[in-house]
């Protein structure tokens, strides 16, 4: 898999865009016509405190596992035909001690575990499920202490098609706690403290589709902060996601992982993320990169990027880092989904650093060197070397090499801010939709102010009918234009259309 710098700082500009705050942080104060709706927080899923219970004895017909015989797993996988159903006694199960010892189920299997059955690496074995086996089942069962290499996974580590992952512990594993497959279903699971990730939702050669992740607890990973490791890796979070192709993400409790709490990373398309709570993330709650169309709804987000958007603040960095991070996405209707828009309604967002930054970076396009997606295009182009001069400058081509933040409709959401409580005085407070000076490589098209105004006028992106509590600021076209509430409503930007504001902090 490839590893790519994180660009969210990307914003040199000439010296003509010099820093400015245009206002200070007090906006007009309840301005507008009120929504209709205000949108109520989500309960949390505590499943890893709660797991549900495995079967008591073994089901009619299933093959009994010895946790008292090292490698009866494995054996016993390997010895009976596919569609087995394997039932783990209570007690800690073992792999044998080489490092690619693994169970490698046949299709159909389905792996239960009694209550109080594990089954543990010892920080010996990297893997605990493997092969490309199709539609099998894990559940009741807790992994715990494998060490897969960065990038790779423990269970389902090659990413096969079809499983079922359900009231499963995945745990205290390096790399990524789970891989996954197409139509792979993740429910009612505890995915807590791995090294890396809690899923990796990447699949070599191929793009993954019908994914669903429900009901899950999200917490605690990256506990080897590979950002630190890889500086700008961009190789971390609660979940990543590369190139799927539909997705569910709904009632996930995903909170205080290090680093960003869900990440979609590089041609993602049609996701509904609804009904989670992110919280208490160090990084981003959620960042949607290069990726298109998902309808993003009904979420709490609260007390998100604290960590990250205070240290950047702390060095001086004048970038809007947000909650919620739009990067080079947005709607495209000629790509399959079930919207051709990306809104984002209904949620509830609460004492975060910053709110919601829309940001497209002009050096960042099919074949530039700035593409920190290294060898990937638009999922509009197949042949990402047409993407070079001359005929990227003309139509079609000027369009499609480069993935645009376009078509987003955020509304009928609430912000709510209190700076005592986030404990800043600065850029904490901000909504965004900017991009930088073009510059780079001199070939480039899209040099100048080129993408600055398109992002913010004429690429159809647009709030309306939210409502702000606290001493919120907007920052459009580029960070030098820092606006109250009343800019941020009135010509040219015209944002917030029938929203409200009451800027008292947390009121």
């Amino acid at each position: 898999m490839r590893i790519k710098r994180r660009h969210w700082a990307s914003v040199a500009a000439p010296a003509a865009l010099a820093l400015l705050a245009v206002t200070g942080c007090d906006s007009t104060s309840d301005a507008g016509a009120k929504p209709a709706a205000t949108p109520s927080p989500t309960p949390v899923t505590r499943v890893c405190a709660q797991p549900e219970a495995g079967p008591a004895k073994a089901p009619a017909g299933a093959v009994t596992v010895d946790p008292k015989v090292v490698g009866d797993l494995a054996a016993k996988t390997r010895s009976n035909p596919p569609n087995t159903t394997f039932w783990l006694r209570p007690g800690k199960h073992r792999l044998d001690p080489d490092r690619y010892a693994q169970v490698i189920p046949k299709e159909g299997n389905r792996y239960l575990g009694a209550p109080g059955a594990v089954l543990d690496g010892r920080k010996k074995n990297q893997y605990a499920f493997g092969g490309s086996a199709r539609h099998v089942t894990i559940g009741h069962l807790t992994v715990q202490r494998f060490v897969a290499p960065p990038d790779e996974g423990v269970v389902n580590h090659d990413s096969a098609d079809g499983w079922v992952i359900e009231h499963a512990t995945i745990q205290d594993n390096s790399g990524a706690g789970l891989m996954a497959g197409a139509h792979q279903q993740v429910r009612a699971s505890c995915l807590r403290g791995n090294g890396q990730y809690g899923m990796n939702a990447y699949k070599g050669g191929g793009r993954i589709s019908g994914l669903v992740v429900e009901g899950n607890e999200i917490v605690g990973n990256n506990t080897d902060d590979w950002e630190r490791r890889r500086e700008g890796c961009g190789c971390t979070g609660g979940i990543k996601f590369w190139a799927v192709d539909g997705a569910d993400i709904r009632g996930n409790w995903v909170h205080d992982n290090r680093g960003t709490g869900l990440w979609a990373d590089t041609n993602n398309n049609d996701f509904r993320i609804e009904n989670n709570v992110l919280e208490d993330n160090d990084g981003a709650a959620l960042i949607y990169e290069t990726s298109y169309n998902a309808v993003i709804r009904g979420n709490t987000i609260r007390r998100n990027n604290w960590v990250e958007g205070r240290r950047q603040a702390e060095r001086g960095d004048n970038f809007p880092f947000a909650t919620v991070y739009l990067s080079e996405s947005g709607g495209e209707p000629r790509i399959k989904a079930r919207t051709d828009k990306i809104e984002i309604y209904r949620n509830v967002l609460e004492n975060n650093w910053s709110g919601i930054t829309l940001w497209e970076n002009a050096d960042r396009f099919c074949n530039s060197p700035a593409n920190t997606s290294s060898g990937d295009c638009t999922l509009l182009v197949k042949d990402t070397d047409r993407c070079a001069e001359p005929a990227i400058a003309k139509a079609p081509l000027y369009a499609d090499c480069r993935w645009k933040t376009q078509r987003v409709d955020i509304h009928d959401n609430r912000f709510v801010l209190d700076k005592s409580v986030v404990k800043c005085t600065a850029k904490c407070d901000r909504m965004a939709v900017l991009a930088n000076y073009g510059t780079y490589p001199d070939w480039s098209p899209y040099q100048g102010e080129r993408v600055s105004e398109a992002i913010t006028r004429k690429q159809h992106n647009r709030w309306h009918d939210n409502v702000y509590v606290g001493p919120w600021t907007f920052v459009a076209h580029d960070p030098s234009q820092v606006l109250d509430f009343g800019r941020w409503q009135a010509t040219p930007y015209r944002q917030d259309a029938g929203s409200t504001l009451r800027a008292r902090d947390g009121g």
